[in-house]
């Protein structure tokens, strides 16, 4: 082990105990934290959640104030006396009302406009969260052909390789023309699976160029160095569902509608109106001034909608149940595929190694004379196939263990107050 991989294995060890208070750091097979931040608060999705809390928050307004405005109301009147026809005088009144708000109902109002912009922030977080996910998942698809592509390129080398040798087998005598040939197109094979590989990661680099056009692409990504998980899986459990943006929405939700069947509930007692009137009858002989109290009978409508707001709520409580069983079910498995694939890597790093060994002892044979071309180009297909095994299985096992931390909010700053350092708990 050179002193790069040394390095690359203390950064890296450091990175896999993540700090209590959440610390995020840059990592040096992820893309820089400031251009992470950036592309994230970037993405459409978020934009849009972001805008989502500048609506929330002129409902919360809205409520506060209530939907209680002044009423002017104007009447004019013609009296005629009967037992004098003569008498006839034009009447006039005028009068301003406004409905109440009962006590209690005020203070509803205030939760619900509160819990509203709670939400919001909630959907920003959870919109930050898959836009994370994208990216991460985008980055890793980048990765993988990337290093399909440099493998493919390494074995074409090496097959260029053989064919000189051949080549000079051939020219000396030791070995049929048919062995040139066959030295040919295995580099031509390897060559055109070079290429396609190549386009794939052309494909891969402008699909995550395009959805977060902030995050930088280096001309050859580096691959992750797997680490086993330190913590147990309660530990990663706690901290999922500690930081679930999707749970605290579901869990939202069921106050919300618990809190709009209290409000209709209060709203069984009907708010009165209480007006001012100012009368001129008799032609301005008579002037009145008065006040004027009204008050809604209730009917069934108040009462029903009540039974359907607390329906609702049973509703979204049982939702909640759903998604807090389903992120227990996920987070296990998370838990199980990052150490499985953490294990799967191991062996089959040391699988690539012995099947490198061979390839390489099967063409120092063959320039000896003491081997077959077929048994060298089969034993180097081999080798090939064990090394991007072990490659895949590398980048498999290092987006597991990211992604992990992702979820547990370990990775990336993926709630609106954690670009102060700050934590959201749910």
């Amino acid at each position: 082990m050179n002193t790069s991989r040394y390095v690359w294995v203390a950064l890296l060890a450091i990175a896999a105990f993540p700090a209590a208070a959440a610390e995020f750091r840059d990592y040096p097979d992820l893309p820089p934290l400031s251009a992470v931040t950036q592309a994230l608060n970037a993405y459409p999705s978020v934009l849009g959640a972001q805008a989502g809390i500048k609506l929330e928050q002129a409902n919360q307004s809205r409520l506060a104030a209530g939907a209680y405005e002044y009423a002017v109301r104007l009447g004019a009147q013609r009296r005629d006396v009967r037992l004098n026809p003569s008498q006839q005088f034009n009447e006039w009144d005028v009068g301003v009302e406004r409905y109440i708000r009962l006590p209690g109902k005020s203070t509803l109002d205030a939760k619900l406009g509160a819990q509203g912009v709670d939400q919001a922030r909630l959907a920003h977080g959870d919109a930050l969260h898959e836009a994370g996910r994208q990216l991460l998942k985008l980055w890793f698809d980048w990765v993988r052909a990337s290093q399909t592509e440099a493998q493919w390129q390494g074995q074409a080398e090496a097959f260029k390789q053989q064919l000189a040798i051949v080549a000079k087998r051939v020219q000396a005598g030791d070995a049929p023309q048919l062995e040139a040939l066959l030295a040919e197109a295995a580099m031509s094979q390897a060559q055109a699976a070079q290429l396609q590989a190549k386009l794939r990661a052309e494909i891969a680099a402008a699909e995550l160029a395009g959805r977060f056009p902030a995050v930088p692409l280096t001309q050859a990504p580096p691959l992750p160095l797997p680490q086993p998980l330190p913590q147990t899986l309660e530990h990663w459990r706690e901290q999922v569902l500690q930081h679930n943006h999707e749970l605290g929405l579901a869990r939202g939700e069921t106050q919300r509608w618990q809190l709009q069947a209290q409000r209709a509930r209060a709203d069984q007692t009907p708010d009165p109106a209480l007006g001012v009137r100012y009368a001129n009858e008799r032609g301005g002989e008579e002037r009145l001034i008065g006040l004027n109290l009204t008050i809604p009978l209730p009917g069934q409508a108040r009462t029903a909608s009540t039974q359907g707001l607390q329906a609702q709520a049973e509703v979204a409580a049982q939702r909640e149940a759903a998604v807090l069983a389903r992120l227990n079910t996920e987070t296990v498995s998370a838990y199980a595929s990052a150490n499985a694939a953490f294990a799967t890597w191991n062996k089959s790093r040391d699988a690539a190694e012995r099947m490198q060994r061979n390839a390489d002892l099967a063409s120092r044979a063959y320039q000896l004379g003491e081997a077959h071309l077929s048994d060298v180009l089969t034993a180097r297909r081999q080798a090939l196939e064990s090394a991007l095994g072990a490659a895949l299985a590398q980048i498999d096992a290092g987006e597991a263990r990211y992604r992990l931390m992702l979820d547990a909010h370990q990775l990336w700053p993926i709630d609106v107050d954690e670009e102060d350092g700050g934590h959201e708990h749910y």
